[in-house]
């Protein structure tokens, strides 16, 4: 909603966060229990979605407040922060993984991390870090957020005014890039593991639903077994769900899934966004929309540090994104046991809530302090 703050969004972005550091450990136990084994897609999208969704209400209501023009200087702003926080983050990142190389013998994690172009060509990664070219593992999501961002001064006055027409060209866009395989350039002639000219699909139906979602406020529905969207949408991701099991046991997918099939799904391009992945988060998307409502459930100790978490998603994602190479030296250096992985796993989710915690009293002390009135 433009004028009111729909909790539930911050409560999916906390979740979003620990589901995509969770997925980051190498080995992780706790990674098992997260959106990517029960169909195509995984906390990527939902974190692209609602970045879209959250950057369309905040700069919405300041474009329809203080006019396009301060809109758009505090989106550039916002994606200036953005880029000195991935500089910062890379190096940081690069520290931490040198440091861990050092004290694990069976692996290398900087062959892992793909930091072995640093190495090499340390002039040229640099050039390709400030370019946004230069993305190790775990870097990849960030610089997708950038470029979504900078894009977003041309796409949000045509999402206000014209909605269907924003969404229209978006899905152009999309189509394009998948029939003629077109992405951005990366290091040592790479392309983006995110590419941007898919996934912004994604950011900007994010922002469509923020505004149809205000638009809608208020009106009655009818209950949803009798609507045949959502009927179709729950059917889609029950359908989804039973393949994504099928994985963990190859003879049963294969006899399962006839060859022709499997042709044709295969392979679900994650660097795309692939129809049947961008398809299954729409219909989960929706279906969780219908059936999540707010309510008290979100007063619920876990569910308010969620929300914590989500309302201080770019912090707690660097956290997320230092803390996740640590827990793999510490699982590495345990002999990869399951019970430290679950513990440095549970460590790092709570190093996370502690840092949003801390975020929002700093924010509480900054506020200024109404004095009573004096006789």
């Amino acid at each position: 909603m433009i004028n009111g703050r729909d909790h539930r969004i911050d409560f999916f972005r906390g979740l979003a966060l620990v589901f995509i550091f969770w997925d980051h450990i190498p080995g992780n136990p706790l990674a098992n229990l997260t959106v990517r084994n029960f169909g195509f897609s995984d906390a990527a999208e939902i974190f692209v979605f609602l970045a879209g969704y959250a950057a369309v209400l905040a700069y919405g209501r300041i474009s329809r407040r203080d006019g396009w023009l301060v809109a758009i200087v505090r989106i550039l702003r916002r994606a200036w922060v953005l880029y000195v926080v991935h500089i910062f983050l890379l190096v940081l990142l690069m520290g931490i993984v040198f440091f861990a190389n050092t004290h694990i013998q069976a692996r290398d994690m900087i062959e892992e991390m793909g930091l072995y172009y640093f190495l090499d060509h340390p002039q040229q990664a640099l050039l390709d870090e400030l370019l946004l070219r230069f993305k190790p593992n775990l870097m990849d999501p960030l610089p997708l957020y950038i470029l979504l961002l900078l894009g977003l001064p041309l796409a949000l006055p045509l999402l206000l005014r014209h909605t269907r027409l924003a969404v229209a060209s978006s899905l152009g866009a999309y189509l394009l890039a998948q029939r003629f395989g077109w992405n951005l350039p990366a290091q040592e002639g790479s392309v983006w593991f995110f590419n941007p000219l898919a996934w912004q699909l994604l950011f900007i139906l994010g922002g469509a639903a923020a505004l149809q979602a205000d638009r809608s406020s208020g009106e009655t529905r009818q209950p949803v077994w009798r609507q045949p969207l959502f009927l179709a949408a729950a059917a889609y991701v029950l359908v989804c769900t039973a393949i994504a099991l099928t994985w963990r046991w190859p003879a049963l997918h294969d006899a399962l899934m006839p060859a022709s099939v499997r042709e044709w799904l295969y392979p679900i391009s994650k660097t795309n966004l692939s129809p049947v992945r961008l398809l299954h988060f729409l219909a989960l998307a929706y279906c969780t929309a219908c059936l999540v409502t707010n309510g008290p459930w979100l007063r619920h100790w876990l569910a308010r540090q969620s929300c914590r978490m989500g309302r201080y998603s770019l912090e707690v994602f660097c956290l997320g994104v230092l803390l996740a190479p640590l827990a793999d030296m510490g699982n590495a250096l345990s002999g990869e046991h399951w019970l430290v992985e679950v513990l440095t796993a549970m460590l790092g989710l709570g190093l996370m809530m502690v840092m949003a915690a801390w975020l929002e009293l700093n924010k509480r002390l900054e506020r200024p302090q109404v004095l009573p009135a004096t006789s």
